[in-house]
């Protein structure tokens, strides 16, 4: 999934001290960029340092949930037979029986075997065919689909499918799963005031260098733009937005996003645009972005609302962009 968040400039305070120094590092992963921004640190700590962990952290990530690397974990099991259970770490396992509980939440708008219709569609490690699939080709693969032919058991820790050809595909939820684990080794280093983001999935702490919360724009959701929609400003919170306009092909004048709805097997077709979410995790903030984009600005909407979840929906409409948000969202966005 690819999310519309732009990084406000960080202003950086006059420093009188090598304790106050920034630190900012930055690096390929994921089919993205990552940022990592820390606007004070002790003298101790240098790239030097940080870097190499930082790198093993997020190749333990992708060795566990890439669809591209043929031996990490998520890929020996959807090229694994059978429907008995299927031993994974303890991490692999929490991660999966975690996005079964939000395929419950979002009634399967947010899916982590969409993984058949993702390749079949184009979106997948496959080269893309800018060519919509038949009806039928859909109607077979959907057979294959559906977070309740998913069983997770982490006592073992193993996961299993209940049909063969069940594969896993967590691009809506990996991203935001790596920011978590680097912002939370760098408070378990004492590191208070930090920014963490990975293709716009972020996370923050504590103040920016201005001793000021940080302020993060969330994108125009219209292809071809990189500019603020509107900036907010947090602090101790992750943000994380969907959207259907950054990834998507054209055909005979059908527009056909990577937002795949498994309940139907086809890209959504309404207008919203966009949805960012704001929570204690990035995971669950990208993970609930997909499902309340899929689930359409109504439904959506009302179930952020009924769950206090933080969220703000952008429509497109024949006047332009319409706002829609949560009061958790609102709440939030004003007390900050």
């Amino acid at each position: 999934m690819r999310l519309a968040v732009i990084l406000a400039a960080l202003i950086l305070a006059s420093c009188g001290s090598d304790a106050q120094k920034p630190l900012e590092l930055r690096g390929n992963t994921m089919g993205t960029q990552f940022t990592v921004k820390i606007p004070r640190h002790d003298r101790a700590l240098d790239e030097t340092l940080l870097r190499p962990q930082l790198d093993a952290l997020l190749q333990s990530v992708n060795q566990m949930m890439s669809t591209y690397i043929a031996d990490s974990e998520i890929s020996k099991f959807n090229s694994s037979e059978g429907v008995d259970w299927h031993l994974v770490s303890v991490e692999f396992c929490n991660s999966v029986e975690e996005s079964l509980e939000l395929s419950e939440l979002t009634g399967g708008a947010f899916d982590i075997t969409a993984a058949p219709l993702v390749n079949l569609w184009g979106f997948g490690p496959e080269v893309m065919s800018f060519k919509p699939p038949t009806r039928e080709a859909i109607a077979n693969v959907m057979q294959y689909v559906g977070y309740e032919k998913l069983r997770a058991d982490c006592s073992q820790p193993a996961v299993r499918r209940l049909v063969e050809g069940l594969m896993l595909d967590m691009s809506a939820y990996g991203k935001g799963y790596a920011v978590d684990r680097m912002a939370d080794w760098l408070s378990a280093m004492g590191i208070e005031d930090y920014l963490v983001e990975i293709g716009g999935e972020l996370r923050v702490a504590g103040q920016n260098a201005a001793d000021k919360p940080w302020a993060i724009g969330i994108e125009v959701p219209r292809a071809g733009v990189r500019e603020p929609y509107t900036v907010v400003h947090v602090s101790d919170m992750a943000l994380a937005t969907s959207g259907d306009y950054r990834n998507f092909f054209e055909y005979e004048g059908v527009r056909y996003s990577h937002e795949i709805d498994v309940r139907t097997g086809r890209p959504v077709t309404h207008e919203l645009a966009a949805v960012s979410i704001m929570d204690a995790q990035t995971a669950r903030a990208d993970a609930l972005a997909t499902g309340l984009l899929v689930m359409g600005p109504e439904l959506g909407l009302e179930l952020a609302t009924s769950e206090d979840i933080a969220a703000m929906f952008l429509t497109r409409t024949d006047s332009g962009i319409e706002e829609r948000v949560t009061p958790r969202f609102e709440e939030i966005r004003r007390r900050l």
